[in-house]
């Protein structure tokens, strides 16, 4: 093996860890959205239960306020492109679990190809060492 073939190997094993890098980056946001989406189901649930009380409402940045649900049978759902639709509380946990249930077929397919990235680059870096030990071997490496 020689110099520029070991060089175009350690080129892929690069390319290859930054598409494993963006792959589990994608499958974190992929966790984070099924735990908010189970976060939320549990919550619609839970109002179910509680009727007209008072709930805690996060807000963003840390603050939460007291609030009252008026109607929590009724929920309005974002489904995708800004849009916005009103749905019973029931259909909307049914759609969240659907939705939960497609970010985990999805996350398993991406930690697949993480598996397949990362197999590859096993025998990638198999290959370099392989054709270190060649050189080595032949004293065409300098150190």
């Amino acid at each position: 093996m020689d110099q520029r073939e070991l060089m175009t190997l350690q080129q892929y094993l690069q390319e290859y860890g930054q598409q494993a890098e963006i792959f589990v980056q994608q499958l974190q946001l992929l966790e984070n959205g099924r735990m908010e989406a189970l976060a939320a189901i549990e919550s619609l649930e839970d109002m179910l239960t509680a009727g007209e009380g008072t709930v805690l409402l996060q807000i963003g940045g840390g603050a939460s306020v007291r609030a009252r649900v008026e109607e929590p049978e009724k929920v309005l759902l974002a489904i995708g492109a800004d849009v916005v639709v009103e749905r019973s509380n029931k259909d909307a946990v049914e759609f969240l679990k659907e939705r939960v249930m497609e970010m985990e077929a999805s996350a398993k397919k991406v930690a697949e190809t993480i598996d397949r990235l990362r197999g590859q680059m096993n025998e990638i870096n198999k290959r370099i060492e392989s054709g270190y030990q060649q050189a080595m071997a032949s004293g065409e490496m300098q150190e």
